[in-house]
């Protein structure tokens, strides 16, 4: 099983001048601590205007710093979004061909489509058709990016001429691709689509045995039509992620800041109502945790995520519950709430030297005996997909520069010594 961290650029209020930026150094260094670690995936999100849980609006900029600052580590968009009135297909191709190029070869390209209506809203993406603009979407920016050139698409939510996108990427014929899923439908459509599924959801280790099952079932079906041009299968799930050998200093660091990455979540997705630049989540966080010190609701959902926090012990019991149920990466969720860049550093270090050895040396057998029974399967979907068609040389389209064109227009008018007089 391999392991990732995660990245909401959490900033809870109240802010002061230069916390942003040290919020976002912290998180590169971070990153760095990982890739030495040997930690296998950094993913980034990218979100629009919520406020306090996500200040990771333009993660293809973090992504690229993190790849001049790393060797090995795969650089994850979890997820970039891909609707038009987010970014526009063509811009999405141009930055992930761009990304792998910088970071040689280590994209993996995350997709999805939000449900947050700051986000829908601000940028007026229809909620009843978001779903059908994401699958149009994603479709056409692998073609853009698997083809030379690209014949130009008039569909249904977006449209383009005959173009070349430049530059593509080093991962041909594009870099693995995934969604963002946090319910049972969106795995299973990751799975139709032969895409890698992010399970943004919090799902007890004994839930997962479902989730995965349901997954690599519809892979070895007929039902698996590749959407890309290439099949990802692969299924992360999140956990919490706090380690330290007291299990009370290790609950003390991280169990708030996990548990405020949930109460924001239910916020801005669910229950909750937002004031634009007023409205201050760590504020209402605390004070439906002072009306329930007993019950703990805010967390209640996280619950089967919880065994990411606490000594090596706890969190080797955690992970090989997910190892045994067939799950191919855990990512961790330790940048969240107000949690200390030292202790996550340290966590990691914990991590890195007592748990994840033991999980290392298992996975190049597995991924080996993966991929040779998942061989058929995938080459039948890859069978099944109609790709879009090449152009012929003859039907490419040429286009006149704009100069040439102002020029032929001005020598078709007759001069002014040419026209007939007036009268």
């Amino acid at each position: 099983m391999k392991f990732g961290i995660f990245y909401e650029h959490q900033l809870p209020r109240p802010w002061s001048d230069g916390v942003e930026q040290r919020l976002f150094n912290e998180a590169l260094e971070q990153v760095e601590v990982a890739d030495r670690l040997g930690i296998d995936f950094a993913w980034e999100v990218e979100h629009h205007f919520l406020e306090e849980y996500s200040h990771s609006s333009a993660p293809e900029v973090f992504l690229a710093a993190c790849s001049q600052r790393t060797k090995n580590i795969r650089l994850g968009h979890g997820i970039r979004q891909v609707i038009p009135g987010y970014n526009h297909p063509a811009r999405t191709a141009e930055v992930i061909a761009t990304l792998d190029l910088v970071s040689n070869g280590r994209v993996e390209f995350g997709t999805g489509e939000s449900s947050a209506e700051l986000e829908l809203g601000g940028f007026q993406v229809p909620v009843d058709r978001k779903r059908r603009i994401f699958l149009e979407s994603v479709e056409h920016i692998c073609n853009m990016l698997a083809m030379d050139p690209y014949p130009g698409y008039k569909g249904q939510y977006f449209e383009m001429p005959c173009r070349n996108i430049v530059p593509k990427p080093v991962q041909r014929p594009h870099p693995p691709l995934w969604v963002a899923c946090s319910q049972r439908e969106t795995i299973r459509m990751a799975a139709r689509l032969g895409i890698g599924a992010l399970t943004f959801a919090f799902v007890d280790p004994a839930e997962a045995t479902e989730w995965v099952d349901e997954y690599y079932g519809i892979i070895k079906s007929d039902q698996c039509v590749p959407i890309g041009h290439a099949v990802n299968a692969n299924i992360c799930m999140v956990s919490s992620f706090s380690c330290h050998h007291n299990r009370e200093t290790a609950i003390q660091r991280g169990l708030e800041g996990f548990e405020f990455f949930g109460f924001a979540l239910g916020s801005l997705y669910a229950f909750g109502e937002h004031k634009p630049g007023r409205t201050n989540l760590w504020e209402q966080f605390h004070q439906v945790r002072a009306r329930n010190p007993e019950e703990d609701e805010i967390g209640g959902q996280l619950s089967g995520s919880r065994g990411g926090i606490g000594t090596p012990d706890d969190l080797r019991e955690h992970l090989l519950k997910f190892e045994e149920r067939g799950v191919d990466q855990v990512t961790f969720i330790q940048q969240a709430g107000r949690n200390k860049h030292e202790h996550i550093c340290e966590s990691l270090e914990i991590f890195a030297a007592e748990v994840m050895p033991e999980f290392k040396e298992r996975e190049t057998e597995r991924e080996r005996k993966k991929a040779e029974e998942l061989a058929p399967y995938i080459e039948a979907a890859l069978a099944r997909k109609v790709p879009m068609a090449d152009l012929a040389d003859e039907d490419i389209p040429v286009y006149k520069s704009l100069g040439r064109q102002v020029s032929e227009v001005s020598e078709a008018e007759p001069s002014i010594y040419e026209r007939p007089a007036a009268g």
